[in-house]
């Protein structure tokens, strides 16, 4: 009997378990349009297809549907990803955190391929990552120059 997959359910308080979202995270795919930024309730929210490197076994892998929010923001700068282009995919490499001189603020940091970045003003680190679909199997591994 196969077992079934189990969802990913990560929270990030501080820069040591949003270093585990970011491996996590590493080379999920999203559309420009999935990424909103909810000014007034705080939040940066981004759906995604997660790659599921926790589940590798063989050389086909699996993609997952998940969602990414930032709580306590107070803003969001995007360079180099044109907002207008809804359609338009990136792929996140990872995530970082540079404290601010009074913590717990900071700026969180993504990191897209195609040099396209986005820097997240916090208050807190207050993030949360959940698998929100069934896994599907994809012969699309990521790969990565050394």
């Amino acid at each position: 009997m196969v077992e079934a997959a189990k969802p990913l359910r990560l929270l990030a308080q501080d820069a040591d378990d949003l270093s585990v979202l970011s491996a996590a995270l590493q080379d999920a795919i999203a559309k420009i349009g999935d990424i909103r930024w909810d000014a007034q309730a705080r939040t940066l929210t981004i759906a995604c297809n997660r790659f599921r490197w926790e589940a590798r076994k063989s050389k086909q892998g699996e993609r997952v549907r998940s969602a990414l929010q930032f709580g306590d923001v107070s803003s969001v700068q995007a360079r180099n990803l044109r907002r207008d282009a809804k359609g338009a995919v990136v792929e996140l490499l990872s995530i970082g955190f540079e404290p601010a001189e009074e913590p717990p603020a900071g700026v969180v940091i993504l990191t897209f391929a195609g040099g396209g970045d986005m820097r997240v003003t916090v208050d807190c680190l207050d993030v949360a990552l959940a698998d929100v679909s069934d896994p599907w199997s994809t012969s699309r591994t990521p790969g990565h120059a050394d």
